[in-house]
Formats: structure tokens, sequence, C-alpha cells
């Protein structure tokens, strides 16, 4: 398993293989709260870095799930479709959001490593 990589927006993702793993971070899930819903990408969608791909919706609010990477969603988390908390239970483990491949590798240079990540929101 390679290191994950972080936003601004709260979205992780981590190089498996030739694929690239989409989440959202455990301080999002907290701050989002219980999550009741989330609307998954389409399989095949091109999706450019910044792009809304999913909507995550709690007892509180509604958000977007931004592409921290450009590339081609590869498949979905389908289980989160019958159990969205899974993403409050288990952010970075079996609650990912979608997997996609890479259109340019070098985008994940421009994102935080843990180190920086952890930095920023404890700012």
């Amino acid at each position: 398993m390679s290191e994950q990589r972080y936003t601004e927006d709260h979205e992780w993702v981590r190089i498996e293989g030739d694929v690239a793993v989409v989440g959202i971070t455990d301080y999002a899930q907290e701050q989002l709260g219980d999550l009741v819903h989330v609307e998954l990408p389409e399989v095949d969608r091109e999706l450019e870095q910044g792009e809304e791909a999913a909507v995550i919706e709690s007892v509180k609010a509604a958000g977007d799930v931004k592409s921290p990477v450009g590339g081609t969603v590869v498949a979905v988390n389908e289980a989160l479709e019958d159990d969205p908390a899974l993403i409050n239970s288990d952010p970075t483990g079996d609650g990912w959001v979608y997997k996609m491949t890479l259109s340019d590798a070098g985008e994940l240079d421009g994102l935080m490593d843990e180190a920086a990540y952890q930095a920023f929101i404890a700012d």
C-alpha cells in the first residue's frame, strides 16, 4: 500500500497497483456526522482534478467529494448505497468511495502528505 495524499477539501487518494482509491478523511466524516446517503459517480466517467465526483449526505449537511486527481472511474463502492455509515466507521478502509485510473500521476505531487494534512487540519 502506498502513502495516502490529501486535498484541502479533505479527500484522500491512495495508489494501489495501477488504480487510485479515493475517499474522504476521518476529519471530514467527523465534521459531517452520521452519513445517511452517498451518491456515487458512474463507472467509466471521466473526471478532472477538482471536479465533483460524488455527493455525501449526513443528518447535518450534504457535501461534495471532489476528485483529487484526474482520470476515469473504474469502480464504485456499492456497499455505501446500503450502508453509508461505512464511511463513518472506516473512512480510509471499507468506506472508500470510488477507484479510478490516473490521467496524470504528476497531479499527486501537488497534494499534501500525511504530515502536511495533519498540520493543515490542526490550524
